[in-house]
């Protein structure tokens, strides 16, 4: 039990080592300075990392399943280490579509994976009564780490090189590697199924038909996502055109992570006030 306990702060340094994206704050000049790709490409790379992620969810899911949460996350941190020196590798635009084609495997890899692990760690413990707290704080880990690394990533560029900022990412994620080897697998709790990939995608899509609420909520996410999709992806153009100095960038991607955890930690008193 005491091996299991254990899972609850590792797992929480895990997401934290994944999530320091020193390049997060200049991710634009990355693809557009060094990389020498146009604006339009890199929104190009990005949809093709979505898709990406929606074609890999089901057969990374298989692996989970099969093989243990426990290997999807060794091999999320591989593919993540493995990327970034894809992505810093040569400046070009069919490169950085394998990077991200990478970097989507990692992301489909640990997505789902990391939670049902510390959700099924709490309830061998008998203890998942707590599991909105401990997920909440979970998901805190992911932006204070992006929080934290957007101005060390900013001063890296602006001191050695964009190419290098993406490269020193590969020394958390050897940490989150060698880390997760030491988590002890849990009890898996869900339920196994061996449905195929098409009867699990249009089954899903019978339910989001028949389901009004769920399409509300639906309609919700997609266009917030939209909004805040914008707002990631221009505001570092915008700091470009206004000439401030690239070792600021990091900074601006701080504010914008710190009032997402505010925002985060307050949605009961949120919900008190608006509903």
């Amino acid at each position: 039990m005491t091996r299991i306990r254990s899972n609850i702060p590792k797992i929480y340094a895990f997401k934290f080592f994944m999530s320091l994206h020193f390049i997060g704050g200049v991710l634009i000049p990355f693809f557009t300075d060094w990389g020498g790709i146009r604006f339009f490409q890199v929104m190009v790379l990005q949809a093709f990392f979505v898709f990406s992620i929606f074609l890999l969810e089901m057969p990374t899911g298989a692996v989970a399943d099969h093989l243990g949460r426990k290997v999807s996350l060794i091999l999320a941190a591989v593919m993540n280490g493995i990327a970034v020196l894809v992505y810093a590798s040569t400046p070009g635009f069919f490169v950085f579509l394998v990077g991200e084609f990478l970097w989507a495997t990692s992301f489909a890899l640990a997505s789902g994976a990391d939670e049902a692990f510390l959700y099924d760690s709490l309830k061998q413990m008998n203890e998942e009564k707590c599991s909105k707290k401990i997920l909440a704080r979970f998901r805190s880990f992911e932006l204070s780490a992006f929080m934290v690394a957007a101005p060390i990533g900013s001063a890296i560029a602006s001191l050695v090189g964009l190419r290098q900022t993406m490269l020193f990412m590969s020394l958390p994620f050897l940490l989150a590697f060698l880390l997760a080897f030491t988590l002890e697998e849990p009890a898996y709790t869900g339920r196994k199924e061996s449905r195929g990939y098409l009867e699990t995608l249009t089954g899903g899509l019978r339910y989001f038909r028949e389901h009004r609420v769920l399409r509300i909520l639906a309609f919700d996410m997609v266009s917030i996502s939209t909004l805040a999709f914008l707002i990631i992806w221009t505001y570092q153009p915008c700091l470009k055109e206004v000439g401030i100095s690239l070792v600021y960038f990091g900074f601006v991607h701080a504010g914008l992570t710190g009032v997402q955890i505010v925002v985060m930690n307050n949605f009961g008193r949120l919900e008190k006030v608006f509903g």
